[in-house]
């Protein structure tokens, strides 16, 4: 059983309240909107369900997954060489951007937090150019006394109410829409996770082209609502 200050920690993690600005980014969906290729709430959650199973299962949760471990275990190197893994599959301004900002704020809070003076903050604020956010959200959930997968599951369960609530702006939807889009993620997000818990180093991968580019495309977009 998970410890009740285990649980509202990791609530609060997972809370769009947590001042990270991951509300202001739409990762390529706003320029998908503009693009004609999500029009509606059955687009906008399969496009979701494709982006968490393909993109997020076996990038950043896994990498979490393997931070998670790292940082349990003190290895300051191997949170080094997952943070360089990060920045380098990026694959445009904007994502890294979006893994750099919402690395540090999340590194400012817990330097602001009761754990403020565990050694492994100060280390993970060192990481250069920047603690990207799977790193730094993996420090945190082990700051919390977390287990990898409800680590996971929180992070994944924070992912995906930003990106429901950036389809609902950006498509439009309602409300109602916007609930059902959840639930349909809320029910992918437990084999999302075992995925990217089962993958090693040479099973991660980023690799989602037209994502990215995407992503490139809302850099330079025109009139937008989200982050670049």
């Amino acid at each position: 059983m998970t410890a009740p200050q285990t649980l509202l920690r990791l609530m609060w993690l997972a809370s769009p309240a947590l001042p990270v600005g991951g509300f202001s980014y739409s990762e390529g969906l706003e320029s998908a909107v503009d693009a004609a290729q999500v029009r509606n709430e059955a687009q906008a959650g399969d496009w979701l369900v494709a982006q968490l199973r393909l993109s997020q299962a076996r990038s950043d949760l896994a990498l979490a997954a393997q931070a998670h471990q790292a940082w349990r275990e003190g290895d300051t190197a191997r949170v080094a060489g997952l943070n360089d893994w990060v920045l380098a599959t990026r694959e445009s301004a904007e994502f890294r951007l979006q893994a750099e900002q919402m690395g540090r704020s999340l590194v400012e809070w817990l330097r602001n937090g009761e754990q403020a003076g565990d050694g492994r903050i100060a280390a993970c604020a060192a990481l250069r150019p920047a603690p990207t956010w799977p790193v730094a959200y993996a420090l945190a959930t082990v700051l919390a006394d977390a287990s990898p997968r409800d680590a996971l599951l929180a992070m994944a369960f924070s992912w995906a109410e930003n990106m429901t609530q950036a389809a609902m702006k950006a498509v439009p939807l309602g409300q109602a829409a916007a609930q059902r889009i959840l639930a349909r993620l809320a029910q992918a997000l437990p084999e999302a996770v075992e995925d990217a818990l089962a993958r090693d180093d040479a099973q991660r991968q980023a690799h989602a082209p037209m994502l990215a580019i995407l992503s490139a495309r809302h850099e330079a977009q025109y009139s937008r609502l989200f982050r670049s």
